[in-house]
């Protein structure tokens, strides 16, 4: 990742995961594994006629393009991460890309829902022996590639600085090892995607073995239907934990209360205040505070329990006005 020199009294908002540059390596590296994989089931789901075989290989196609878009956002958020028309960094572009990726897992469920009834309902003759060769390798090419992006983590590089009421006082940059929202959604897509692939071409193994020894052909397009109830499902978290983070909800009830409790001491009293993530592994803190007697912003953010754990605080603290009166 390429740096930019910032004037000693300035600092940046670069606010992506600890591991950014490994996950997008391992994404390129899935995605080469995906799309060989991808033409090898769909090639053969049409020539040995297995509903579930080639239904694993067309929403591999999809993956692969869910996966690119996947590693575009990495490469995307890393080139511009000291662009200042983003106000707070690039660390949400992943979030957006896990977004888009859970829209195409909620429609890839959908059209594997409706292709297993349409073939449910029309069997076709599977050539047994060849589509459980090709599901097994299949199977073990996605049990590989969501072993590699399993094992990312979004942590990140983080900094805390302090700005407060008239006169903006900077307290500088502290990196800590944060403990919380460390997730990366992007990665977390990626990783669905190809645990969907696992999950399909595991399905398809088991269906295939009925039909090839107990002739259920009637199990293959089961499967399938089986398959997209569970993308669906994961495709529904992956879209609520990334949607509250593109709205900006509150990341952390509970350490807003403890900011809350930390900052209302001798008569002070928080009037406004806003946490939420601005990255894997990074929160932000924007919080007013009214009092008799206001403080400098060091102090009060000498009070949080959970300092070592933002990335980004500015605190304002203003007169009250019945003081103001007096």
């Amino acid at each position: 990742m390429h740096t930019v020199s910032i004037d000693p009294w300035r600092h940046d908002h670069v606010f992506l995961g600890r591991d950014h540059s490994r996950n997008e390596r391992r994404t390129l590296f899935v995605i080469a594994l995906t799309a060989t994989m991808m033409v090898a089931e769909v090639i053969a789901g049409l020539a040995f006629g297995s509903m579930a075989l080639l239904a694993d290989g067309i929403h591999m196609a999809t993956h692969a393009g869910a996966l690119g878009v996947a590693a575009f956002a990495y490469a995307y958020a890393r080139r511009h991460a000291h662009d200042e028309r983003f106000t707070f960094g690039t660390g949400k572009v992943g979030d957006l890309a896990g977004y888009s990726s859970a829209l195409i897992l909620a429609v890839i469920a959908a059209v594997i829902a409706f292709e297993s009834v349409v073939r449910l309902m029309s069997p076709v003759a599977i050539r047994f022996d060849e589509a459980i060769v090709v599901a097994t390798v299949g199977l073990i090419v996605n049990l590989v590639s969501a072993a590699l992006l399993h094992a990312g983590d979004g942590g990140g590089h983080e900094h805390g600085h302090s700005h407060g009421g008239a006169g903006h006082h900077h307290a500088g940059h502290a990196h800590h090892g944060g403990t919380h929202h460390h997730e990366d959604h992007n990665l977390r897509a990626a990783y669905f995607h190809v645990l969907t692939d696992a999950l399909t071409s595991a399905l398809a193994i088991v269906a295939l073995f009925a039909g090839r020894f107990y002739g259920w052909v009637w199990m293959d397009p089961l499967m399938g239907i089986v398959g997209s109830v569970v993308i669906a499902r994961w495709a529904m978290m992956l879209l609520k934990e990334s949607g509250a983070v593109l709205v900006d909800a509150r990341a952390d009830p509970s350490m807003a209360a403890r900011i809350r409790e930390d900052l209302e001491r001798g008569g002070d009293r928080v009037s406004d205040l806003h946490l939420w993530r601005v990255g894997p592994g990074h929160l932000a803190l924007v919080v007013s505070i009214v009092s008799d007697r206001p403080q400098a912003p060091a102090a009060y953010r000498a009070r949080l329990r959970d300092a070592a754990t933002l990335s980004h605080v500015t605190i304002e603290a203003v007169l009250c006005d019945h003081a103001k009166a007096a």
